[in-house]
């Protein structure tokens, strides 16, 4: 290990955001050091400077067929969320990054996020940054993985932190909001319809659905529709029907698009789930605006949720409408909202700050070693 070693970073795929946001950092840090990404799904990535080396491992969380069955329903100790025994792409994963450890000699190493292996990098004796989000986390899992790392990497604003996080791992957290969207010249609405072709006078609802759960429910979406039959409803991103729903005309399900950015600019309403990645673009925007979070582990959307309600940055509810009443309840409530609070949320350069704060603390760790590099670890 040393002080201008490279860095490694864990990548969860499931989901958008991760690699979206790691893309960002990767492509800021690699001006000063090197980056090795891991990742189950290296396809999953926006683009990638040339320099920045990808390795695929094998996935840390789904089942392959090989697992031995008879340690299937061992329980899991409270320190580790997901560490099966008897699974052999779990074994081959760690044994790629710990061998990386050994012949690259990083100065540090970031995880975003398993707690699993920001604990393994920490018996390993590597210096690691683990990618802090929003939910019920004061489990003993999360505990290891915050308390061992040397600093933690929140990709949201300080003013969106959890009223319970507590002081000390606050005092090692970089705040970063934005990272992973394009902050620094949004689209204005006209700009955004004239690119996609949208009628410029008509009011729009955009309807984002992210991509780490099911889709989002059409059902209701139907009865906010037909309540406002002048205007337009589109969605964006996975959506799931139900059989007993009737679909107005002027709802349109546009399916996965390559600029959700676009859409949402476009849009003069806005309705939304709230993984990490939507809720910068919509905040970047500046939109009135309704969320729904969706189930995830920790309730992390609801975490997050509560925040964007306290700083009146969203009109939230915690499940989807059931009437048109409903709808124009908080549509009311999306109406008083102050737009120009939600882009001061957003950091124009988030990455940037991301990189010199990672070469900063990967400098302040290794500090009096450099004498120290030229020595061979015999064992």
């Amino acid at each position: 290990m040393s002080q201008n070693g490279p860095i490694g970073y864990f990548v969860h795929h499931q989901g958008r955001g991760h690699a979206e946001r790691a893309a960002a950092i990767a492509n800021a840090v690699i001006g000063s050091r090197a980056v090795t990404l891991f990742c189950a799904k290296p396809e999953i990535f926006p683009d990638l400077d040339d320099r920045i080396e990808v390795v695929r491992i094998p996935s840390l969380f789904e089942p392959t067929g090989r697992e031995a069955p008879a340690m299937a329903s061992l329980a899991m100790p409270d320190t580790v969320h997901c560490a099966p025994l008897g699974w052999p792409t779990i074994t081959a994963a760690v044994a790629t990054i710990t061998d990386w450890f050994a012949k690259a000699r990083p100065s540090l190493f970031v995880t975003d996020v398993s707690a699993e292996l920001a604990q393994l990098a920490r018996l390993c004796s590597i210096p690691h940054v683990a990618v802090l989000q929003h939910g019920e986390r004061s489990d003993p899992g999360h505990m290891a993985a915050y308390d061992s790392a040397v600093g933690l990497l929140a990709p949201y604003s300080d003013r969106l932190e959890q009223n319970d996080r507590p002081a000390a791992l606050r005092d090692k957290t970089h705040y970063a909001s934005g990272v992973g969207i394009d902050c620094e010249n949004p689209l204005t609405k006209t700009k955004a319809r004239e690119q996609l072709g949208l009628d410029s006078n008509r009011e729009i609802v955009v309807v984002v659905g992210g991509g780490g759960g099911e889709g989002t429910p059409t059902a209701p979406l139907t009865l906010g529709a037909r309540a406002e039959p002048d205007v337009q409803w589109i969605t964006i991103g996975k959506v799931r029907s139900e059989w007993h729903e009737t679909a107005p005309g002027n709802l349109e399900h546009k399916g996965w698009v390559d600029t959700p950015g676009e859409w949402i600019a476009a849009a003069d309403r806005v309705v939304s789930s709230c993984g990490n990645t939507t809720v910068h673009m919509v905040l970047a925007a500046g939109k009135p605006w309704i969320v729904i979070p969706e189930w995830r582990y920790f309730d992390e959307q609801f975490c997050k949720a509560e925040a964007l309600d306290r700083e009146g940055l969203a009109a939230v509810s915690r499940h989807w409408p059931s009437h048109a009443a409903a709808w124009e309840k908080l549509w009311t409530a999306a109406g008083f909202i102050d737009v120009e609070r939600q882009k001061a949320m957003i950091d124009p350069h988030p990455a940037h700050g991301i990189a010199t704060w990672l070469d900063s603390l990967a400098c302040r760790m290794w500090e009096g070693t450099e004498h120290k590099l030229s020595l061979e670890v015999v064992v």
